[in-house]
């Protein structure tokens, strides 16, 4: 066998996109991960690429900015390399205002999305939120049109499809030596921090459930702190929850929580099929920040973890900044998302 360039570690939505941004620079690229593509928390079912408010401007909402601006251009590239369809759409999203307090807070932000988000996308206090949205106390829903969403398991499924197609390996073993990035998610953050003696992240879990619903082409929505995602093939996903001491990764009674919940806040799902429910672990960074960089330790190594709640939103900066770091020795990592920022 050929000696890869660059062998990634993790075939999660991190690891699958840097290996694709090494590849398309030239790199001779494998992916390593004994449980196959997204057997983690990348595997999930809900894929809400949701902006941070524009406010209190900082380098981690900047760097969400740019990615989520090149997402339509990143997972068109994907979706012709690999002729698979990662289900991508800029669909915006809306959000119920509770009270008095949330209207003139979220009125104080169209402002600041003018310039925040270079007008390129528009945050707005709307009066009207169709039959979809859910019920306002107020009268009053945010609009914005940032907001897109992604189909987790067929996003990651066309993402190893279009590194296959540019000769990458995807392996559940191999050797290690040469230049590795490990990409391990929440059980890599546990054996970095026993590495290093001390803690650098840990695992958050989530629960989330897949309703049978044909809503067509409509916003997310966020209500009562659930995402609700109606994707192309007649499902809305809604999640998740975020438990930070558990015993398993299985699904569990917390689930039906957030069934009970979305039913109330959108009534049109009141009576909807739940058809998969679904439980994984998110790797969360210490900074909570994705966690990007040179191992401290180890010469060759590189770490890209922790995307924790916004991994798919980060993943095509994420893989740029990477390829810009490993392949050329050039770091455009802000301040935040250094790996020395979490130890």
């Amino acid at each position: 066998m050929a000696i890869a360039d660059v062998t990634v570690r993790g075939a999660g939505i991190f690891g699958l996109s840097v290996a694709y941004a090494c590849a398309l620079r030239g790199a001779f690229v494998r992916v390593v991960d004994p449980g196959g593509v997204a057997a983690g928390a990348s595997g999930g079912i809900v894929g809400a690429l949701a902006p941070h408010v524009p406010e209190n401007w900082n380098p981690k909402k900047a760097f969400q900015l740019e990615s989520l601006l090149m997402a339509e251009g990143f997972w068109a590239g994907v979706a012709e390399r690999s002729g698979k369809d990662p289900m991508y759409a800029r669909t915006g999203r809306v959000q119920p205002l509770e009270d008095v307090r949330a209207v003139e807070l979220a009125r104080g932000r169209e402002a600041g999305a003018v310039e925040l988000w270079r007008g390129e996308a528009a945050w707005e206090v709307v009066s009207e939120a169709g039959h979809w949205g859910p019920p306002s106390p107020t009268g009053f829903w945010v609009r914005d049109t940032l907001s897109a969403q992604i189909h987790p398991r067929r996003a990651t499924e066309a993402l190893a499809g279009a590194l296959r197609a540019l000769d990458a390996n995807i392996l559940e073993e191999a050797p290690g030596g040469g230049i590795e990035v490990w990409a391990t998610g929440w059980q890599g953050l546990l054996e970095l921090s026993e590495e290093l003696g001390r803690p650098v992240g840990n695992g958050v879990k989530g629960q989330a459930a897949l309703l049978r619903y044909e809503a067509g082409a409509v916003p997310q929505l966020y209500a009562d702190g659930l995402h609700v995602v109606a994707h192309g093939d007649g499902t809305v996903a809604v999640g998740s929850t975020s438990e930070r001491d558990f015993e398993d990764v299985s699904v569990d009674a917390s689930v039906e929580d957030v069934i009970a919940r979305v039913r109330a806040a959108v009534p049109v799902l009141r009576e909807a099929e739940v058809i998969a429910r679904w439980a994984g672990v998110r790797p969360r960074a210490r900074s909570r920040a994705p966690m990007l960089g040179r191992h401290p330790q180890r010469d060759g190594v590189f770490i890209a973890n922790g995307g924790f709640k916004i991994g798919f939103g980060m993943a095509p900066l994420v893989g740029e900044v990477m390829a810009d770091l490993v392949l050329e020795g050039t770091s455009r990592i802000p301040e935040g998302f250094r790996v020395e920022d979490n130890l």
